[in-house]
């Protein structure tokens, strides 16, 4: 009886052997787990082959759609502009206004966060945001820095020159985004910050830059410090501080108490 069971694995482990060199020869590349029992073992294909057709995040349709629009749009507003047709000068317009008016990032933040709250994984949250915490409405602005004014107003019409105490700190007056953070003709080093109320707060004549363009900062944020020269008191310091509202400069002595 132990003679028979021997002889039917012998034979089975032949027949199996047998099987494996005709996969071979027939080039059926499966991956067999090895064994010379009398159990059967699973067998896995191996696949290295992959199809960017079906890829999830891929779908060619999709991609030359948009491929193909942008091309369009590109041609329509390329025979916009040499079209000089008078018919079409209100479009030209338009277009011309709508690339050089800067986008509102504070404005639709503001109007995103009280509709749907705080973006999920794109902005820090503190504990106190967690918790659901309200923010208190600011009424008034603050002072970037406290200090006499040098040049008002009404010497260019947009802002005012602030004397301060040497390597003074310049705080932005309210939150917002940063718009610009760069060297501007006549000012210097400059801060220009869009606030969801639609204004924007310049700070020029700056030594340094503490912010990166584009950041969401809060009330008080430090955007860089005052500058110095070297032929004037050297206790000093300076800084250009501007307010503009509805594409005008408003005075910003009007509302903001400096001394």
């Amino acid at each position: 009886m132990a003679r028979s069971s021997a002889d039917e694995i012998r034979r089975r482990i032949a027949k199996r052997k047998k099987s494996k060199e005709s996969s071979v020869n027939g080039h059926d590349q499966h991956i067999i787990w090895p064994g010379d029992s009398e159990y059967e073992f699973p067998t896995y294909t191996s696949d290295n082959g992959t199809n960017d057709e079906n890829h999830p995040l891929f779908r060619k349709e999709v991609f030359f759609f948009k491929f193909l629009a942008s091309v369009l749009l590109f041609l329509a507003v390329a025979i916009l502009f040499r079209n000089h047709s008078a018919t079409l000068a209100p479009v030209r317009d338009f277009v011309t206004r709508s690339m050089d008016t800067d986008f509102k990032f504070a404005v639709v933040s503001d109007w995103y966060e009280k509709k749907f709250g705080k973006p999920l994984a794109l902005l820090p949250f503190s504990q106190d945001d967690q918790k659901g915490k309200t923010e208190v409405v600011q009424t008034e602005y603050a002072v970037p820095a406290m200090g006499k004014i040098l040049e008002n107003f009404q010497k260019n019409g947009q802002g005012i020159m602030i004397e301060t105490q040497k390597g003074a700190a310049v705080q932005v007056i309210k939150d917002g985004f940063v718009n610009f953070a760069g060297v501007k003709d006549g000012l210097g080093k400059t801060v220009i910050v869009q606030h969801s109320d639609g204004s924007e707060t310049w700070y020029g004549n700056l030594a340094d830059i503490k912010v990166n363009l584009y950041q969401k900062i809060k009330n008080r944020t430090v955007v860089g410090t005052v500058s110095t020269s070297p032929d004037e008191d050297p206790t000093k310091g300076k800084y250009y501080f501007a307010i503009k509202k509805d594409d005008h400069f408003v005075d910003p002595s009007k509302v903001i108490r400096f001394e």
